[in-house]
């Protein structure tokens, strides 16, 4: 029998494509509406998916730089994710709850207390994505010029997170007897003060929400430089893997997982892939959906997102013949990993200026992104499965909540079918559905 793979739903925006939100079928006030959200989280709970996950930006990423801006507008407001999440698990029962807080800009204290919190409020489905921070935006939010070093943020997340995790076992599990007869609410022996006094922080406790039910949250994290593997060796439960390509993805798996051994967690960790699916029940249905979302991005759309990898290219008409010659172009990318792949496609399948821009459109730098049948796209994960680049996917719907219903109604069966996923939740916390033990407390 073949171990079931592990499946989060990612909730981001209107979707993740740039013009998801100029789809007729999106509604319109969807990035504010708690409803959509919820109904997100019920589909994929339906679709027995391990977990929804919601990434987060202090700030409204990119909205001062004119050009940027151009392929993030409908992304610089949002509500807050955790209490989105909160809202969230009062109309589920099984599926994780998963969000991003930052080291850099948090406090261990209040991180500790809200993702506590929501463990209590759903029962044991809360998780931590843990992000260091590097957004220009995020900074000045927080009366910084810019952002710290990554050797500075990386030392602090490393303690931050020592801390947290130090405030969850505060209790024992049995510290609260609540026993009305002989007046004992709390057995204070059953409690640790942290008293932590380290580089970065000084924190004292206790933490004052009880033990999670399921022990402790889980924890995300992503990222592939040394810093971002350590961090997911050391602590890490789920680690999304932002590689489109099979290969990278492989020695980016590989990485992960040798370093968790280094630290005796070698089975704790899930890699995670990005896909963005476009599913239908013929190959021409689901290409269809996909052209119709690429139709709606506009040339000015295309040329900011083509800035970052080649320079300014709005000189150019988006039928010319996409430029081959990398240091006319003077990039500031140039020995970039990704911008060389993207210059030997557009040179093997003689790409126009639009061509790029569509490609770039569809994400293909940082997910699997393909349109297909059921077959066609369950074949792709388990191709990637069996390659040892992933233990599951972390689903990143084109568009909200149609992709996110075709993922659900179609892909799913088809993993059912082949024994590669549940067809019932087997417990009740994240971490039954992940296969994690509840971690013992430290303290007691």
């Amino acid at each position: 029998m073949r171990k079931h793979i592990k499946l989060a739903m990612s909730i981001w925006r209107h979707g993740y494509h740039v013009a998801a939100w100029r789809l007729p079928e999106v509604p319109a006030d969807s990035m504010m509406n708690i409803r959509r959200f919820i109904d997100v989280a019920k589909a994929a709970e339906r679709g027995k998916f391990d977990l929804v996950f919601m990434a987060d930006v202090l700030g409204s990423h990119y909205i001062e730089d004119d050009s940027r801006s151009q392929t993030r507008g409908h992304t610089v407001v949002k509500n807050d994710p955790l209490q989105v999440l909160s809202a969230i698990a009062t109309h589920t029962q099984k599926i994780g709850l998963v969000s991003t807080i930052s080291t850099t800009y948090g406090a261990p204290y209040t991180t500790a207390r809200a993702f506590a919190t929501l463990d209590q409020i759903s029962g044991g489905r809360s998780g931590w994505n843990i992000v260091t921070s590097y957004n220009l935006e995020e900074a000045r939010n927080f009366g910084l010029e810019k952002p710290p070093e990554s050797a500075e943020r990386a030392e602090r997340a490393l303690e931050y997170i020592d801390v947290v995790k130090g405030l969850w076992d505060t209790w024992a599990d049995d510290a609260f007897p609540v026993d009305k007869q002989n007046a004992v609410y709390v057995d204070r022996k059953k409690m640790h003060v942290l008293a932590h006094e380290g580089k970065h922080f000084k924190v004292r406790g206790p933490l004052d929400v009880p033990r999670s039910p399921q022990g402790q949250p889980v924890l995300v994290t992503a990222g592939d430089s040394d810093n971002a593997i350590n961090l997911a060796g050391r602590h890490a439960h789920i680690a999304y893997a932002g590689q489109p390509v099979l290969e990278s993805a492989r020695k980016y798996y590989q990485r992960v997982k040798a370093k968790a051994a280094e630290h005796g967690r070698a089975h704790e960790v899930s890699v995670l892939p990005g896909i963005m699916p476009y599913v239908g029940e013929t190959e021409a249905e689901a290409y269809a959906k996909m052209r119709k979302a690429q139709d709606l991005v506009t040339p000015a759309v295309g040329f900011a997102l083509m800035k970052p990898f080649f320079g300014d290219l709005s000189h150019l008409n988006i039928s010319d013949p996409f430029p081959l010659d990398v240091e006319a172009l003077q990039l500031s990318w140039n020995t970039g990993h990704f911008s060389k792949m993207l210059q030997e496609r557009a040179r093997a399948d003689k790409f126009t200026v639009e061509d790029m821009y569509k490609t770039l459109a569809l994400g293909e730098d940082w997910h699997i992104t393909m349109a297909g049948t059921p077959k066609r796209i369950v074949d792709k994960m388990e191709e990637w499965i069996d390659a040892g680049a992933a233990d599951g996917f972390n689903v990143q719907p084109p568009d909200t909540p149609g992709s996110v219903n075709d993922f659900v109604d179609m892909v799913i069966p088809e993993l059912q079918r082949r024994g590669l996923f549940r067809t019932e939740y087997e417990g009740t916390t994240l971490r039954d559905h992940l296969g994690l033990p509840r971690p013992r407390n430290v303290y007691f």
